[in-house]
């Protein structure tokens, strides 16, 4: 059975943006080992949007970029949208149900698959169906943009965390 894990990097203040802070290398191999293990992803249209940047090659790249972009292209993509009549390569479109796809891709699949998108997570977890929050806690503050957590949660249970680089901590929830 797979488990759901929503992960992204934050602020101190609880923000996340990709545009305002970007992961250095060392987070960012991280974030290539962990491309390359996942069972899938799972995105909601503005998340998957940003992500679409992956799946054109750019010729300024480097040999981590292309690695990124290599693993993210392989992996089963599940894109939670009504406003979406299509999605790109690898990529399936959850228009409806989203409890019963979820439901059915955690019970069909094994290993882990990331949710990507603070207001698909609000959604997953108000249907109890995320198993692991990973927070990248970054050392800055940017006092506002959108929070890591949309809305009300469970109580969580801190279960590690470790240093990933010299600045960033990855702190593991699950539900208590």
């Amino acid at each position: 059975m797979a488990k759901l894990v929503f992960g992204m990097n934050q602020s101190l203040d609880g923000y996340v943006d990709h545009m305002e802070f970007a992961p250095g290398p060392t987070l960012f191999r991280h974030f290539i080992e962990g491309a390359q293990r996942q069972a899938g992803s799972v995105y909601g249209r503005h998340m998957y949007e940003v992500m679409r940047y992956w799946d054109d090659d750019h010729p300024e790249w480097d040999t981590e970029q292309r690695a990124f972009a290599a693993a993210w292209r392989r992996q089963p993509k599940w894109v939670v949208s009504r406003s979406l009549t299509s999605v790109g390569p690898n990529a399936t479109l959850v228009k409806d149900d989203l409890e019963g796809a979820m439901r059915a891709l955690k019970a069909e699949r094994d290993g882990e698959i990331e949710v990507a998108g603070p207001n698909l997570a609000q959604s997953l977890t108000e249907l109890g169906l995320i198993d692991e929050y990973q927070i990248y806690l970054h050392p800055v503050v940017l006092g506002h943009g959108k929070p890591y957590f949309a809305g009300p949660r469970p109580r969580l249970r801190l279960v590690s965390h470790d240093r990933i680089d010299a600045d960033v901590i990855r702190l593991t929830y699950v539900p208590a």
